[in-house]
């Protein structure tokens, strides 16, 4: 689907498959008009032995903006507040986001809100665009059909400028997906 999306877009990109139910395969997917190279994609750590988790991963892209190196970070945590804090001390290790240099973006389904121990986590090491901007309210993205709950997230390291963030509210992008898409304008500094 990734793939396919992106050909309609005239992009390219990377997919990550965290699991298959059947033919499918579901994961976390970047798209991008830029060149890109694929610097890790790999799964997260979940808890064993508890029924009905779903494997989760990141996937983390390098994209070449004009001779400017951004790594880009997509992923999706899962829906357990222990696994959520497992998938965030992860993702803030040296094997992901200690291992990025320049211009980050950290984005994604965290299934955590901003009061949760996930998200302070990956705001010790990366900042809340949201927050950044001072967005009051706060765009939230979750339910589509009536947004009340701010689960997706983009993070963001300090030469990355965020100028807005918006969520489009219309007929399709409220019946795409049960969230919201989520969008980060920005400028690199």
């Amino acid at each position: 689907q990734a793939r396919a999306i992106a050909d309609r877009l005239a992009m390219t990109s990377r997919f990550h498959p965290a699991m298959r139910v059947e033919a499918e395969l579901y994961g976390d997917a970047i798209l991008t008009p830029w060149p890109e190279r694929l610097v890790k994609a790999g799964a997260l750590p979940s808890i064993k032995g508890v029924p009905g988790l779903e494997p989760r991963g990141a996937l983390w892209s390098e994209i070449d903006f004009g001779g400017v190196k951004l790594n880009v970070l997509n992923t999706h945590l899962g829906l357990v507040p222990r696994e959520q804090r497992l998938q965030a001390a992860a993702l803030t290790s040296r094997e992901w986001l200690g291992a990025c240099e320049g211009p980050t973006i950290l984005t994604g389904d965290f299934n955590a809100t901003s009061i949760t121990r996930p998200y302070q986590a990956l705001t010790r090491k990366l900042a809340d665009a949201q927050r950044v901007l001072g967005n009051k309210p706060t765009v939230k993205t979750f339910p589509s059909g009536f947004p009340a709950i701010r689960i997706d997230h983009f993070f963001i390291s300090p030469q990355v400028r965020p100028t807005r963030v918006h969520a489009p509210f219309s007929p399709l992008d409220r019946m795409a997906s049960d969230h919201l898409p989520l969008i980060l304008d920005f400028e690199l500094v």
